[in-house]
Formats: C-alpha cells, sequence, structure tokens
C-alpha cells in the first residue's frame, strides 16, 4: 500500500461503490457475482459454533479476519491501481511481491485447509441435528471429546464429502466454475439466514414486526443484489450447489415423510391395555424371568409390535417396560429431567411405561450406563409412587386400589432426583445438593398428565433412597402392608435385573398402500426402503449387544 498508492484507503468510503454501479451499469451488477467471492471463506469461522463460543468467535472476527482480510485487499488494489493497462492477468499473486510469494503461497494452502476443516465440523454438527429430529438416515457419530460434547466425526460424511471434492475438481478443472459455484453457496446461506433472522426477531427476541422488516430489507435487499449477480453465472457452474441442495432435500423430505407415516400407523394399530392384563397362564402366555425392553415410538397405548411378539413368542418378561426414545427440539435435557416414568396396568402386573428424552445435541449413553440407569429410575419411581399413595387419599389403601386403574394407564412422574417428605419405613441416604424440577415438553403430546416433583427448598436437605433393601431393619420398624408389597416390587425388579435383559425391537419393512401416487410409491417402495437399508439399524443406534437382541418383524403399510 505504501509502495505503490497510500491514499487506497478512500476506496473503504460507500461513495466509490455507488459511482462504480452508476458508471458501469448492467456490467457492474453482473460482476458482483465475481466480487462476493472476497467474502467467501471467511464466513467458515462461523461454523466452528459448535467448538468455540460466540464471543471468541466474535472477537476473532473483529480484530483478526476482518482486518486481515481488508488489508489484503487494499493492497492488491493498490498495485493495481498502477498496474491496470498491462495486458497479462492480474491476480492476487501477481500483486504479491517477489521475495515473499512463496510464503504466502504456503500460508494460503493452510488457510484453505482450515476453512475446508471448519465446513467438514459445520456439516457433521448439522447432519448430527438433523438426525436427532428425524430427518436425515441414521449415520455413526463418534465423539471425540470427554469435555466438548460439540466435537464430533461422522466417517460416512467424512467421505462422501471427499469424494464430492474430488468429483468437482475433476469435472469442472477450472477454478472460475468452482468460484461461482461457491459463491451462489454462501449468497444463498446468507439470504435464509437473514430471513430466519427476521423470525428470530419476532418469535425468540419478542420485538415489533417493524423492527424485523426493518432487518429484513436493509441486510436483504444487499443481499438480494448479490444473489441476482450470482444467478446469472448458473450455467458457468452455479447449478451444483442448487444440484447438490435437491438432492439432500430430497433425501430429508423422504425420510422425515415416511417416518412421520411409520409413527401414525403405530398410532392407529396400537393395542388396547385390556389385552395386556388379560394375557396370562389362561390364553397359554408365560411370564419369564428377566426385564423386557420394548423399544417403541408411541408414548402411550401398547405397540402392535409387541402384540405380534407374543402372538409368535407366547411368553413375556417379568418386567415389562415400553421404552420410548425421544428427541425434543431444545440442545440439551438436563438429566434430573431425562426421564419420565409410569405403570402400565396395576403394580401386580410389574409393567411400566419409561420416555427417556434427548436432546439434539445430547450425547446418548451407552447400552451398559442405560440399562444401569434405566432400572435405577424404575427403583425410584416405585418407591416415589407408593410413597405417594401414602400420603394420599384411599387412593392405595392396599394393591387392590392400584388395579382401579387398570383400564387406563396411570400417570407419568419425572424421575430425576426423588424427594420424600416425613419419615419413611426404609433406608434413604442424605445429601445437601437440591432437586430439579422438570418442565413440560411439547415433544411429549400423547401423555395428557405429568407429574413434577417438588423441588427441595433451598439450604434444605435431600433425600434419596437407596437400591438395598435392609430385611433386618425393615422388621425392626414392624412392616405394614403397604411396605411389603413394595419391598416384593423392588425385590422382583432387582431378582429381572439379575437374570438379564432381553432388548425387543422392529424390523419394519415399509409398503406405500394401494392405490397410492406413482411418486408416493417411488418416495416409499424404494427411496426410503433403500435408505433404511443402508443406514444403520436402531439396534446399532441403540448399541444393543446382539446375544440381548430381539427382533420383531412388522410390514408398515402407509
Amino acid at each position: 500500500m505504501i509502495h505503490w498508492n497510500p491514499h487506497v484507503y478512500k476506496a473503504l468510503s460507500p461513495y466509490y461503490m455507488f459511482k462504480f454501479l452508476k458508471k458501469t451499469k448492467k456490467g457492474g451488477w453482473m460482476s458482483l457475482g465475481g466480487i462476493l467471492l472476497c467474502i467467501t471463506g471467511s464466513e467458515a469461522m462461523f461454523a466452528d459454533l459448535g467448538h468455540f463460543s460466540y464471543a471468541a468467535i466474535q472477537t476473532a472476527f473483529t480484530f483478526l479476519v476482518y482486518p486481515a482480510l481488508i488489508l489484503a485487499y487494499m493492497g492488491q488494489a493498490a498495485y493495481l491501481s498502477q498496474h491496470h493497462h498491462t495486458s497479462y492477468h492480474i491476480s492476487f499473486y501477481v500483486s504479491v511481491p517477489e521475495s515473499v510469494r512463496w510464503p504466502v503461497l504456503v500460508i494460503a494452502i493452510l488457510a484453505s485447509v482450515v476453512g475446508s476443516q471448519a465446513i467438514i465440523s459445520g456439516t457433521f454438527s448439522i447432519i448430527n441435528q438433523s438426525q436427532s429430529l428425524s430427518c436425515f438416515p441414521r449415520v455413526k457419530v463418534i465423539h471425540t471429546s470427554d469435555k466438548i460434547h460439540g466435537q464430533i466425526y461422522i466417517p460416512e460424511i467424512n467421505w462422501v464429502l471427499m469424494i464430492l471434492c474430488i468429483t468437482v475438481t475433476i469435472g469442472f478443472r477450472d477454478t472460475k466454475h468452482m468460484g461461482n459455484a461457491s459463491g451462489l453457496a454462501v449468497m444463498t446461506v446468507m439470504l435464509v439466514t437473514t430471513c430466519l433472522m427476521s423470525l428470530v426477531i419476532i418469535l425468540c427476541w419478542n420485538k415489533p414486526p417493524a423492527v424485523a422488516l426493518s432487518f429484513l430489507l436493509f441486510f436483504g435487499s444487499i443481499e438480494l443484489l448479490y444473489f441476482s449477480a450470482s444467478l446469472t453465472k448458473f450455467t458457468e457452474g452455479a447449478w451444483l450447489p442448487i444440484l447438490l441442495a435437491l438432492f439432500l432435500m430430497t433425501i430429508m423430505f423422504v425420510w422425515h415423510y415416511a417416518t412421520i407415516k411409520k409413527y401414525e400407523f403405530d398410532l392407529h394399530n396400537k393395542v388396547s391395555l385390556e389385552w395386556l392384563l388379560a394375557l396370562g397362564p389362561s390364553l397359554g402366555v408365560a411370564r419369564v424371568p428377566g426385564i423386557g425392553l420394548v423399544f417403541t415410538d408411541l408414548t402411550s397405548g401398547i405397540p402392535a409390535n409387541f402384540s405380534r411378539f407374543v402372538t409368535n413368542l407366547p411368553a413375556y418378561h417379568r418386567i415389562l417396560v415400553f421404552v420410548c426414545v425421544k428427541s425434543v427440539p431444545v440442545p440439551f435435557v438436563p438429566p434430573a429431567e431425562r426421564y419420565l416414568v409410569g405403570r402400565v396396568g396395576p403394580a401386580a402386573h410389574r409393567s411400566y411405561r419409561c420416555i427417556v428424552r434427548y436432546g439434539y445435541r445430547d450425547v446418548h449413553q451407552d447400552i451398559d450406563s442405560f440399562e444401569t440407569e434405566l432400572v435405577a429410575r424404575l427403583a425410584d419411581f416405585i418407591r416415589y409412587d407408593w410413597h405417594r399413595s401414602q400420603h394420599t387419599s384411599p387412593y392405595a389403601e392396599d394393591d387392590a386400589s392400584h388395579s382401579n386403574e387398570s383400564s387406563s394407564e396411570r400417570r407419568l412422574a419425572v424421575i430425576g432426583t426423588v424427594t420424600f417428605s416425613g419419615t419413611p419405613g426404609y433406608g434413604i441416604e442424605e445429601s445437601v445438593e437440591p432437586a430439579s424440577v422438570s418442565i413440560g415438553f411439547s415433544t411429549v403430546e400423547s401423555v395428557t398428565d405429568v407429574i413434577e416433583m417438588q423441588a427441595v427448598g433451598a439450604g434444605a436437605v435431600e433425600r434419596r433412597v437407596r437400591f438395598a433393601i435392609d430385611d433386618d431393619d425393615s422388621e425392626s420398624d414392624g412392616q405394614t402392608k403397604m411396605y411389603v408389597q413394595l419391598e416384593e416390587e423392588l425385590r422382583d425388579l432387582m431378582t429381572a435385573q439379575e437374570a438379564g435383559t432381553a432388548f425387543i425391537l422392529g424390523h419394519t419393512h415399509v409398503e406405500a398402500k394401494q392405490g397410492s401416487s406413482i411418486l408416493k410409491r417411488l418416495a416409499i417402495n424404494f427411496g426410503y426402503n433403500f435408505l433404511r437399508r443402508n443406514c444403520r439399524g436402531p439396534d446399532v443406534a441403540l448399541k444393543v449387544p446382539p446375544i440381548s437382541l430381539l427382533e420383531v418383524g412388522m410390514v408398515y403399510v402407509v
């Protein structure tokens, strides 16, 4: 800058931009698509939001990235102001002094590696969140850090990105076409982000619509100018991001549509509770030792795959738990609010329902810790349910009163840290940690009544029941009938855990019903089933050991 043109800093004034467009008219407008490439790449650092805080990225962009970009282009502009009459092609490296040209080239290559890594990390985060919301087929997600949950690695997506990069490079063989593709992609992202940001201003920040409209008009008009200029390069490489976006949207739409249809099929074909309670030796159905975890998407009712299981194999486990793993539209669910537990039928039936809630950025537990945690939460719920029965009206004087609700499912309780008042007749342990109170998530739409446990007051002592039962203490306390039933239910749970746990999952095949349109049949019969066969199954996603897995074949006609 000092050597070629010290006054180049005046070009920072917007006056020269308007003067340029006024003078060049259509040619200047079309050149905006190339000018856009000056900022592409700098936005890649915002893909690191999963790894760094907002403040860190804002500070780095304001005090390092932006000044570096401005100085680099001002230096190039200073050189061009004195050499614009030359006949040979002017590039960035021509403007770089000969003595530092090779070091600058090395830095540029390293910068492209850093930018690519940011884009790859951002892709991993988006795919992971889309998968959690049932908008993308299941893929393997590896968490590379024990401390930072945002650091993930998806091998399949990494390979796809590598193949796409090599294919585009070999196919285009021209940096101009690749630049046009990159420019349109970046500009589209900016325009979509601006539109979504205007919704955030209204819905999340509760600002007047006029503020959102002003934001949309100011930034949207500038971005639309660049976007329209980028569209003129559609046939010169800009078609690629549009094609890739349509391909990914098709995959996501087909997967999400079929997932919703499967859920509706389950909802309409669920079995009544009376059918479950009627199963017994009189019908040739036996109860075997152990815990049976029946995984389902339903939050109420008995899933059809369980009825099919009992029909083909007339036996089920002594402890039966219908498990529903839900991804809720929040980043994280506190561990104390993760489990919703309730009874299915009377206490003597030993059947329960458990809804496990994960945020889209939560790390799912491995199957061993999940099984242990689930049994512990069931034990907490059993104690809580009997303790509540003791301190409420004739709701549960004995086990017979529990059977009064056999015609409908019992209410669910948020089981995190259970709090008891009074002096129960069994062992407790004390801590000074406050209990957590759950909030209701709209995702659990079928649950009409969720019990929320009261939080322990500030400075109060929390009492948490231990899983072990001391026979001597219970005998010395003079057992009541209710306590005998509580102890018996806990013993059944412990005995079943020692006998082993079986994981019962549905092995599904989806077909479009007769009379469906050709588009629907293509999407369901070919598209969805192809994706399902080539993505990770639910047993792999849940990390279920094969020796404990029971799969039930189901055909869904949607």
